[in-house]
């Protein structure tokens, strides 16, 4: 599926951009600015889940992407199919890539080699739902990345990113607490940093899993809008 705007910014009311579908389960295209389920309020109804939903009743929420990250978002189309890919998510056995582009030159090992940071993430009670690194009361947090590419014109890195845990906000978090933050974020970004982007450079470009029911080993891929 070639990259476009249907998901690289928040689509039309009732839209949804949908990969793959059969009896177990839908591979959706989340775009930047769209929330995965419904908010507070009745400006923020309008949700992935909401409008998979008018389309296919059964469609059950498996995991979330942040309003302001695009890509793939996997969605269950019966109870035991969305508890069974749940459990996968929870022992790790979904694997997910992101692509982002973040401020600076990051510099990783030699020959595309992935890096790691390692950096315990806790909720920051006062500010939520900002996240920060706490070595005292954080939960181990662990993301593997790469280099794709340097833009020496903009002094940015393309990178692509493989969370190993799931904590909220990590991949921000992560990227922010090395000074690295990801072009567009409102939330962990400086001032110069969120004016970078009119959204946040952060896409889902990866889903790799066992399909809960044939048992094949299966992946999805969505190329990056930006």
């Amino acid at each position: 599926m070639a990259p476009g705007d249907a998901y690289g910014m928040a689509a039309g009311a009732d839209e949804v951009d949908c990969l793959h579908a059969d009896e177990d389960l839908l591979v959706l295209a989340k775009p930047s600015g769209l929330l995965c389920v419904p908010g507070r309020g009745p400006d923020k109804q309008d949700c992935l889940s909401r409008r998979a939903q008018e389309r296919w009743p059964q469609a059950l929420v498996v995991h979330r992407l942040d309003q302001a990250t695009s890509g793939l978002v996997l969605m269950a189309r019966t109870p035991d199919v969305q508890r069974r890919l749940g459990r996968a998510f929870e022992l790790r056995q979904v694997r997910k890539r992101y692509q982002a582009v973040v401020t600076g030159h990051m510099v990783a090992p030699e020959n595309g080699a992935w890096a790691e940071i390692n950096l315990p993430i806790a909720a920051d009670w006062e500010r939520r739902p900002l996240r920060v690194i706490d070595p005292v009361h954080g939960k181990p947090s662990l993301t593997r990345w790469r280099v794709l590419a340097h833009d020496d014109a903009t002094h940015t890195t393309r990178i692509e990113l493989e969370p190993v845990t799931g904590r909220t906000h990590q991949l921000r978090v992560h990227l922010a607490a090395v000074g690295h933050a990801i072009l567009g974020d409102a939330l962990y970004g400086d001032a110069c940093t969120r004016t970078q982007s009119p959204r946040l450079l952060l896409h889902a470009a990866w889903l790799a899993f066992e399909h809960p029911g044939t048992g094949q080993n299966i992946e999805f891929s969505l190329p990056a809008p930006f």
